[in-house]
């Protein structure tokens, strides 16, 4: 009898699944032909949050009729085409706490510098806005704000939170190791505060990033760098106090800001197309008819050999998954040239190491070009290290941590805290060195470093053949320290400064494509569509928790899947919110 009633259940749900499919079908089928673009359109595209470098699920409709997710090449590609689009007539961009790094908000800079350079306007509107967002919207023709907004703009500081004391109150004992005077990474677990090189490299850093947004916005708003340093130690600012500085050209409701762009661009009528309504009308395609292909290659979040569980979802770069696609795209004859799109702080070293193998295999058949998003340090920049691949950069990118460290957890002090206790029955010297209820001890401590002293030599060993450099140059500028764009082509850690556009430029060049000729951007690995999703779901999905678009699993270290997982790892010394 119970068979029969699971029988049947089995039978009822499958109906309801299908027929939900059909209704699927239908409604994209329906919809198939999109939105219709009005001429003499302005397109808005509103800037909240995070851009993705890469989706990997998208459930809306949109996906079922083969339309690309909103990621950040969607958004470049659709200001680029609208440049060129005679139904549209401007940009306006709406800007409410955009949160990206300074490498995703230089390409945008440089993405809306060039639709201004076709001769249409670009408008910018502030509801809350930070730094980042004042950055890109300086770049605008006409920037005005809210009434009631405030222009949050007031310089640069970076936050590191120490965990030592905290884990001294439990009786936990964190023991690290680490190659490199300048890899912090085990200072939060094993200091109460920033050791002298950990302040060297964030001092210079915050210098570099603040040089860049006085140079980049002083030369948009008709300052000198010193005048607006000195008048951000007045920030932030009110609106009517921003418009009497000069920081923006006016205050505005949305709905004056409309008539606004009506009057100065002589329509009747103000007809908006949103960034989703555009790429769902087809005005933006990645795959174009041309037979030349070039693929871009995803390498995005924290490295871990397996997907990281409970913990992983979209900031993790699972090696096995990702070292499946590469083998994929290694043996698709139709691919003509590789873009290695990077963005991610490291995490496992192993995990980094097999990466770097089948990267440089997939070398020997199509050349790549490596384009660095917002950090690609550490086991990011380890993956880089193929032969004969240039790197590209931003000047904001985060970039080298050419070190290694190892850190362990003694919970004895805890255990005894809460009345638990362990015995230990071992053969072999070092058989008890993980565990967690014994110290290092100096011989566990010196059969440690031998192997971090090991990936440490191999990592710059690595870095020494790709980049055609002895030894001890890159010993030199390795030691764990972290470099900005700049900086890293400096001192020979990359090849050039540049973004999206360039890569694709290069990618032409090496695979021999006219420099006239079109290309179809090949997703790797391809976004699945919601179809997709429900028929390839399997098991228990992983688990989010989120608060206003936040993952609060990782809110306090994004690194947490990779420490966490544990092993040696090639991770960025810190998680680093310059804000």
């Amino acid at each position: 009898m119970l068979k029969f009633l699971l029988g049947v259940l089995s039978g009822v749900i499958l109906v309801f699944f299908a027929i939900g499919l059909v209704f699927l079908l239908l409604l994209v089928a329906v919809g198939s032909s999109g939105p219709t673009i009005a001429d003499e359109a302005v397109l808005q595209v509103r800037l909240s949050g995070g851009l993705p470098e890469h989706v990997a699920e998208d459930v809306s409709f949109a996906s079922l009729q083969g339309k690309p997710p909103v990621t950040l090449l969607t958004l470049l590609k659709a200001i680029e085409e609208a440049a060129a689009d005679d139904r549209i007539k401007a940009l306006e961009i709406r800007f409410d706490r955009l949160r990206v790094g300074w490498a995703k908000a230089q390409e945008l800079r440089w993405a809306i510098d060039g639709f201004r350079e076709s001769g249409k306007p670009v408008y910018a509107y502030l509801h809350n806005a930070g730094m980042l967002d004042y950055y890109v919207a300086s770049v605008a023709d006409d920037l005005r704000a809210a009434p009631e907004s405030l222009l949050d703009v007031k310089g640069l500081r970076a936050e590191v939170m120490f965990y030592k004391d905290f884990f001294d109150k439990l009786g936990v004992d964190v023991e690290m190791e680490r190659i490199g005077r300048f890899k912090s990474g085990a200072e939060p677990y094993s200091r109460s505060e920033m050791s002298d090189e950990f302040r060297e490299v964030l001092d210079l850093m915050l210098d570099q990033y603040m040089d860049q947004f006085l140079d980049g916005v002083a030369e948009r708003r008709g300052f000198t760098s010193g005048e607006l340093r000195t008048l951000l130690d007045e920030g932030p600012f009110l609106p009517n106090r921003a418009v009497e500085v000069g920081l923006i050209d006016g205050i505005a409701y949305p709905d004056q800001f409309n008539d606004l762009m009506s009057e100065e661009l002589e329509l009747d009528e103000l007809n908006k197309v949103s960034l989703r309504e555009y790429v769902s009308a087809g005005a933006v395609t990645l795959e174009e008819s041309s037979s030349n292909r070039i693929a871009v290659l995803y390498g995005v979040g924290t490295i871990l050999r397996t997907n990281g569980g409970l913990f992983g979802g979209d900031r993790v770069l699972a090696s096995d998954a990702f070292n499946r696609t590469v083998r994929q795209l290694r043996e698709d004859d139709s691919i003509d040239a590789v873009i290695l799109r990077i963005d991610s702080p490291g995490g496992d070293a192993i995990a980094s190491d097999e990466m770097w193998r089948e990267l440089n295999l997939l070398a020997e058949e199509k050349p790549i070009i490596v384009s660095m998003s917002d950090v690609a340090a550490s086991g990011g920049y380890y993956m880089a290290m193929i032969e004969d691949a240039p790197i590209l950069a931003y000047p904001g990118t985060v970039t080298g941590s050419i070190g290694v460290y190892f850190g362990k957890l003694n919970l004895r002090g805890l255990y005894d805290k809460v009345g638990l206790k362990k015995e230990i029955v071992s053969r072999g010297r070092f058989a008890a060195i993980d565990s967690d209820y014994l110290p290092l001890g100096e011989a566990g401590r010196a059969k440690l470093r031998e192997g971090i002293e090991h990936i440490y030599q191999g990592f710059v060993t690595k870095v020494a053949d790709a980049r055609g450099k002895e030894y001890d140059a890159i010993h030199e500028v390795a030691q764990g320290r972290v470099w900005l764009g700049t900086d890293a082509l400096e001192n020979g850690l990359i090849d050039e400064l540049g973004g999206f556009s360039r890569a694709i430029e290069l990618a032409k060049e090496k695979a021999g494509i006219d420099e006239a000729d079109d290309v179809s951007l090949v997703i790797y690995p391809a976004t699945k569509n919601l179809l997709e999703v429900l028929l390839e779901s399997e098991g228990l999905p992983q688990v989010k928790l989120s608060l206003g678009g936040i993952e609060l699993l990782t809110v306090v270290d994004p690194r947490l899947p990779a420490l966490l997982e544990g092993g040696m790892l090639a991770l960025t010394p810190y998680s680093l919110t310059v804000q």
